[in-house]
């Protein structure tokens, strides 16, 4: 008999340590000072400006970098003062930075700093540090910094390149769009939900179209949209979500903009907890989960809840482990959804098998050994063996069977098979927490993988792969440590 629960809220994850606060400074038009003139107080002086600071180096021999760039700021004005700083020129600064060669020297200033109420700065110094300048990706607007608390700068600087490689510089323009428009979408007219509507339509085409040049045909198409679905986006909806085996890495881009934009999140057992990092914090998230031969919400009252939750507007995504499509009972709440009037939609995800299959590094088929895929479950609505499973076609020599939740039935469901002509010798791996850091796995023949789950007590859930193209597939993924996996 299984523990009844009910559905419970699950309280967002709590902020992890912080090496640093990732801050951004306002400085357009507010005063900077810089000491010192070697070329890397000539790049925070060039940085700052950039900023729009007004910039006081003081220096008593500037170099040649910071001339060229005193000459020709990019942004704010650089002024050089051929001079050693003075304590009164920190005052009234806005931030204050320092390079120095000299260790007392140093101290000295970031004292002088903290004195006047200035944060400070000096270059490759942290110890004496209130800020430090990360590495950089420049899409202004739109401006992304990388910090590893001065423990790897190369990495940081690696971590960049590849930012600036992944993102287009067209959200440059698209980012400066967003801060003409904000003002005239609030004054808009449009509810809440339609004006996060709008947002949302912008980021998708911006993501899909980052090289056009955002023009006014732009907002007035995606403010008609917005204006369309306002009916929509106050009716709510139900979006069905596929997490994906467990490594979060896995998921969808459709799956990511799903949870960034629900209102509240279903989630089960099976979805690793590291997948609700990618949903707003504002969201709620709610355990719905089943286990099993544990404790389980009832499906009519997750349905219930669910339809409930999208007819009072809200934005529901129901997140379920693996392939939404495949054992999760996704057609009893499309159709709880569709009998309220409810607008639903699924997104897949990668299932608990391909998943596996990839980790273990074999082809789930083969044209000499497997020339279908099939997928079963191990047990039916009442924990035990289906009664309704084609044998045959377990039994057949060039098919691979994915067997879902087979851990109690598995020894009946492989006697069986094996009655109706399946070679007891064909090869099997059985997976647990597949994609995830505490995955397992063991490989055996099917006639002694029943006995080879008992003696090694797999925990979390568990599927078992059947068919020829099993063959070594352990091996195949780690070869000088086979003999550890490998059971039967």
């Amino acid at each position: 008999m299984h523990e009844i629960r009910t559905p419970a809220e699950t309280a967002s994850p709590r902020m992890e340590e912080l090496a640093r606060l990732p801050v951004f400074f306002a400085l357009k038009g507010r005063r900077v000072i810089v000491a010192g003139g070697r070329p890397a107080a000539a790049w925070k002086a060039e940085l700052l400006s950039a900023a729009g600071a007004q910039v006081e180096v003081c220096a008593i021999s500037p170099g040649r970098e910071m001339r060229e760039v005193a000459a020709s700021p990019p942004g704010g004005r650089i002024v050089l003062n051929e001079r050693d700083w003075r304590e009164n020129d920190i005052v009234g600064a806005a931030l204050a930075v320092g390079d120095f060669p000299d260790a007392d020297e140093a101290e000295k200033f970031a004292a002088a700093a903290r004195a006047a109420g200035v944060p400070v700065n000096v270059i490759d110094q942290p110890d004496v540090c209130d800020f430090a300048f990360g590495a950089i990706v420049n899409r202004s607007p739109l401006v992304i910094g990388i910090s590893t608390d001065g423990a790897a700068p190369v990495f940081g600087q690696a971590v960049r390149a590849k930012l600036e490689a992944m993102l287009p510089r067209g959200f440059s323009a698209w980012a400066g769009a967003a801060r003409r428009w904000r003002t005239a979408v609030k004054a808009s007219g449009l509810p809440f939900e339609a004006r996060r509507r709008f947002w949302q339509l912008f980021t998708a085409h911006a993501l899909r179209h980052p090289d056009e040049d955002p023009a006014d045909s732009h907002y007035e198409a995606l403010l008609a949209d917005a204006r369309g679905q306002a009916a929509a986006a106050q009716a709510g909806s139900v979006t069905l979500v596929g997490a994906g085996p467990g490594d979060p890495e896995l998921l969808t881009l459709r799956a990511v903009r799903a949870l960034q934009s629900a209102d509240v999140i279903l989630f089960d057992d099976l979805v690793a907890r590291e997948v609700l990092d990618f949903a707003r914090r504002e969201a709620k998230k709610m355990l719905v989960g089943k286990t099993g031969y544990g404790p389980s919400c009832k499906q009519d009252e997750i349905n219930a809840l669910m339809v409930a939750l999208a007819k009072g507007g809200r934005r529901v995504v129901r997140l379920k482990g693996g392939d939404p499509l495949i054992f999760a009972r996704a057609t009893e709440e499309i159709e709880a959804c569709r009998a309220a009037g409810v607008a639903v939609e699924v997104v897949p995800g990668i299932t608990s098998a391909q998943g596996a299959a990839a980790r273990l590094g074999v082809s789930l088929t083969e044209r000499a050994a497997a020339r279908r895929v099939q997928y079963i479950t191990g047990h039916d609505r009442h924990g035990k063996l289906p009664d309704d499973i084609d044998w045959t076609s377990i039994a057949d020599a060039c098919a691979t069977t994915i067997v879902y939740m087979p851990k109690k039935t598995l020894g009946d469901l492989a006697d069986r098979a094996i009655a109706q002509g399946l070679d007891p010798a064909t090869p099997a791996v059985a997976v647990a927490n597949a994609t995830r850091a505490s995955e397992r796995a063991i490989a055996a023949p099917i006639g002694a993988m029943a006995e080879a789950l008992a003696r090694t007590h797999l925990e979390g859930p568990v599927l078992v792969m059947i068919g020829r193209a099993m063959a070594g597939a352990l091996a195949a993924r780690d070869p000088q440590h086979a003999s550890q996996h490998v059971a039967g």
